[in-house]
């Protein structure tokens, strides 16, 4: 399974749907093509069933030897013992290819959601990735099994009753070619009538879905004023046009049944009344056993054709779940680290020459002509109000964000030159929204990494001040925590974060907004943790507490983009500028808000 993964990713180029789903099946294709060879010969009674009985009916009225009906009847029943063991050969060989393809696209996708900038993240929701992930696949899966399963058992129909009405009766086969196509295009035509009555009866429904949704919402407003009647009398006349438009639906359904049993059968009596007529004036050499096999082919081959038919609108489904895959198979906003210098130490001075930065479609920069150096070991908090900048420089610095002027330099070097997932080895990020996962205390904290000693993840915790309700959890370090630490309060998951962060002993630390959502007492804790983990590190805090930032070896001022003032705290306020104004009246510019990437 590994040839696809990372190949299909910068293959995918937009091509025809089939082609694509096609490729995937590729490493399996061998399995793939013995699958078939099997399903033909398991589903081969089908076909032959008509024959056998049409040799068994001529047996009885020639009154030929009994040994051609047991040899008959033997036939059938060793074909029919076989089905079993081909049909379990078959599922296991097609599903399975099936399956692994699945497999396959969901590993190319995940690989290229982990390429992909973060700024394509942050233009597709997080849902939209999942949906494509799960849904999408499993459309494509539903797809590829349907046409295996449905599609092939028409063809090998198809095929086995043509073969054997050209050898048995040829002077029908022209008949068929033309009786039977015929027949399931008009039943394709009534089924096609449907359509427009399933759309409204859906659109009645999504309605009544909105109208459900609205009245549980206004619930405590109707009970409020007592509009109970009022809300109820709304309720009721959505769900009559449901129920008018279902009853339309079943008897439009009623009546496409009806007529399409009547129209095939009218058609297979027919066929069964010619052949008839030709084996009682003894034309065409027809039999009365070829007869009945003639009739049953009918009805066999029209099932067939119709129901090639009916595959189309899951074809459709997959094709278009194929095409939505693509969207993300084919995104052109890859971060590239191929080829490029691997960093294996950073001492951690960080220089913002001239940088520059313009979103697409955007009428201003986010950061512009942004000059600023920091020292190695320094710690800088960036402060301003909302679109100043602030988040912009966190993911410049871990390298989210790529400048489109001016150059990003790492211990003098080029960003831009560097594999930046290197770089970030020595890089931790704790936000203000810590991420955890359902899984241990152990698991989250050493998260990425292997073979951390216990005294290195001890002394973390314990610097993070972690430990003092970590030992009061029912299993300490071994407790799951549940889906996002939902069993931990926020200072407890920020504490977590923190230690997460200690423990890969980074030279550049990131603080977004780390304790903004935090209780006073909760803060405290969390202050001296980070108080720890800011020793030897070049740090960039973003904060809108004054006692966050206030320690810091300086502080940058941004202004729409634009770096407006840089210094001290102290020197800050000396020169009475913006932030001196908003210090002294016990706020700072910045405030709280969802910041740099997660």
């Amino acid at each position: 399974m590994a040839l696809p993964q990372g190949a299909l990713g910068h293959r995918y180029q937009g091509e025809h749907p089939l082609r694509t789903l096609l490729f995937l099946i590729r490493p399996d294709r061998t399995r793939a093509a013995l699958a078939v060879l099997v399903f033909l010969a398991k589903h081969s009674p089908i076909w032959l069933l008509p024959l056998v009985t049409a040799n068994v009916l001529d047996v009885v009225v020639d009154h030929r030897p009994l040994a051609e009906l047991w040899w008959n009847t033997g036939l059938l029943l060793v074909i029919l013992a076989l089905n079993l063991p081909l049909h379990l050969l078959y599922v296991h060989w097609m599903h399975g290819t099936i399956r692994r393809m699945g497999t396959r696209l969901r590993s190319a996708l995940c690989h290229r959601m982990q390429q992909l900038s973060i700024g394509f993240h942050a233009r597709v929701t997080a849902g939209a990735l999942q949906s494509k992930v799960i849904r999408d696949v499993e459309n494509i899966e539903n797809a590829a099994q349907q046409t295996a399963d449905n599609g092939l058992a028409a063809i090998a129909t198809l095929l086995g009753a043509l073969a054997v009405i050209g050898w048995k009766a040829p002077a029908f086969l022209p008949v068929f070619l033309v009786l039977v196509p015929a027949a399931a295009y008009l039943v394709t035509r009534l089924r096609n009538r449907l359509r427009d009555q399933n759309e409204s009866f859906r659109r009645e429904v999504e309605q009544l879905a909105g109208r459900v949704g609205e009245m549980t919402t206004l619930i405590p407003v109707t009970r409020a004023h007592g509009l109970e009647r009022t809300a109820l009398r709304r309720m009721d006349r959505t769900l009559d046009r449901v129920l008018h438009a279902g009853l339309r639906l079943d008897l439009l359904n009623g009546r496409f049944g009806a007529l399409s049993w009547i129209l095939l059968n009218a058609i297979g009596v027919g066929c069964l009344a010619g052949a008839a007529v030709a084996a009682y004036r003894g034309w065409l050499g027809v039999t009365p056993g070829a007869v009945v096999m003639l009739s049953a082919y009918f009805t066999s081959l029209t099932g067939s054709v119709t129901g090639l038919l009916a595959l189309a609108p899951q074809l459709g489904k997959g094709f278009a779940s194929i095409r939505s895959a693509g969207e993300v198979l084919q995104a052109p906003d890859l971060e590239e680290n191929a080829g490029k210098a691997e960093v294996t130490a950073v001492r951690g001075r960080i220089d913002f020459r001239g940088v520059t930065l313009l979103h697409p479609g955007a009428d201003r920069p986010a950061v512009a002509g942004l000059d600023l150096s920091v020292r190695a070991g320094e710690t800088i908090a960036l402060v301003g109000g909302s679109g100043a900048g602030k988040s912009t420089v966190l993911n410049l610095v871990i390298g989210f964000l790529r400048p489109t002027e001016g150059r990003i330099l790492l211990d003098g070097t080029d960003m831009e030159t560097l594999d930046l997932r290197s770089y970030r080895r020595f890089l931790s990020v704790v936000p203000q929204e810590p991420v955890l996962f359902d899984g241990t205390v152990r698991e989250n904290v050493a998260y990425g990494l292997r073979d951390v000693p216990e005294e290195v993840l001890d002394a973390a915790l314990r610097d993070a001040n972690a430990l003092e309700f970590i030992d009061r959890l029912p299993q300490g370090k071994d407790t799951l925590l549940g889906e996002r630490g939902v069993r931990l309060s926020g200072g407890q998951k920020q504490r977590l974060a923190i230690a997460r962060a200690l423990v890969r002993d980074p030279r550049v630390l990131v603080l977004d907004e780390a304790t903004s959502a935090l209780d006073p007492h909760s803060e405290a804790l969390v202050q001296r943790a980070m108080a720890e983990l800011v020793k030897g590190r070049t740090v960039f805090v973003v904060a809108h507490r004054l006692s966050t930032i206030r320690a810091a070896d300086r502080i940058a001022v941004l202004e729409h983009g634009r770096l407006v003032e840089l210094g001290s705290h102290s020197e800050l306020i000396a020169d009475g500028g913006a932030y001196g104004g908003a210090a002294r009246g016990g706020r700072l510019l910045s405030g709280p808000r969802r910041g740099a990437a997660r």
